[in-house]
């Protein structure tokens, strides 16, 4: 009986060079995409490969190389929309590189410093090259921080929070910054044009419902907006929120509807929320409460969620580049691996690497209401 084609040995690197003609040296730099073949050789080599339906060996690569390729990613915050968008590009990119992805999530709040460290022990196991932080929270951040490894590490994570970044830094114990970088979202920069669009519609009056308090996205929000609205002498109210949700959102905005209905008091003329969740809640309460929007009170939210542009009326939001974001954070692995150079950001703040985000205009917001 004849051997089948799928249980038929692999062809080798040194059958590829001796087909081709070449040293099995230069069937290597081909397949690595060396820049010092010639384009003759490069052809043929890849068409023996073509011809022996010859594929690498990564098991290979790694003992010639001393590295696996692979990358160690651990990620909180994966049922919202910016993690997910972040980690798809920081895959995308990687995969490109012909790196792969090893992926572990944790539950962004309840995360400890000793799971972090199992984490990172498993991922060691596989002998990562580096590690990506997604960080969304205080507490992944602190155990983040507090985790030594030898590899280069890349953190995902917001300016500000209950632990500095400076601080995190000297957690990490390194001094050395080309083993660690930080990438985040510009939210001062955006909360800075939001306020200043605001303000060109005469909007003096509003209410600000902030996030959940141990988010370090929540909290960079709530202090961009607090002095930003201050410093356009615009009089804002907080409504801390427990959680992101709509319903608490919505729970909360219908008491303080109800509120300014018993004792007479006036409406704000905007409603500014920290996510788009919240957003939809603040407008269904505005909706049952008869108060139209724009024309009585204005609402704007954070993130650009799907569907926010279908919202009646549509939602004027905030959106965050996670595509980007997810990217920088990749080439960035890529810089501290020795294979790429470095990444431009168009600003930074507190060692972290910016990525814009970009106020969208849509129908929910209008000029101020004159009470």
């Amino acid at each position: 009986m004849g051997t089948s084609r799928g249980a038929a040995k692999r062809p080798s690197m040194f059958e590829v060079a001796k087909l081709a003609g070449v040293s099995h040296q230069t069937v290597s730099r081909v397949i690595n995409r060396s820049p010092d073949v010639s384009d003759a050789t490069r052809a043929k080599v890849l068409a023996a490969i073509k011809e022996l339906d010859y594929h690498p060996s990564n098991s290979a690569r790694a003992l010639a190389s001393r590295r696996s390729r692979t990358i160690g990613l651990i990620a909180g915050g994966l049922r919202f929309f910016g993690p997910i968008s972040a980690i798809s590009s920081i895959e995308t990119l990687a995969r490109s590189h012909r790196l792969f992805m090893s992926v572990m999530m944790v539950h962004e709040a309840s995360c400890t410093q000793h799971d972090f460290e199992e984490l990172c022990g498993t991922f060691n196991e596989q002998n990562v090259d580096a590690f990506i932080y997604l960080t969304p929270t205080d507490a992944m951040f602190d155990a983040a921080c507090r985790t030594l490894v030898a590899q280069p590490r890349v953190f995902v994570t917001s300016t500000h929070g209950s632990l500095a970044i400076t601080d995190g830094l000297r957690l990490a114990g390194t001094r050395d910054r080309s083993r660690v970088a930080m990438v985040g979202i510009d939210q001062w920069g955006a909360m800075e044009d939001l306020v200043r669009l605001l303000d060109e519609y005469g909007h003096r009056r509003a209410l600000y419902f902030a996030g959940p308090t141990e988010w370090r996205d929540a909290a960079t929000r709530l202090d961009a907006w607090v002095k930003t609205s201050r410093a356009h002498s615009i009089s804002s109210v907080t409504v801390r929120c427990d959680t992101w949700d709509s319903t608490e959102a919505y729970g909360r905005m219908n008491h303080l509807l109800d509120s300014i209905g018993r004792a007479g008091g006036v409406l704000p003329t905007v409603v500014v929320t920290a996510n788009d969740s919240q957003a939809v809640g603040v407008a269904r309460a505005l909706h049952e409460h008869g108060v139209r929007i724009p024309q009585d009170v204005s609402v704007v939210g954070f993130d650009d969620m799907p569907a926010m542009d279908n919202m009646f009326p549509p939602l004027t939001t905030v959106r965050p580049d996670f595509e980007q974001l997810g990217a920088a954070a990749m080439r960035e692995t890529l810089r501290l691996l020795g294979e790429g150079g470095d990444v431009a950001y168009p600003s930074s703040s507190h060692g972290v690497g910016l990525i814009p985000a970009k106020v969208v205009k849509r129908a929910s917001l209008g000029p101020a209401a004159r009470r």
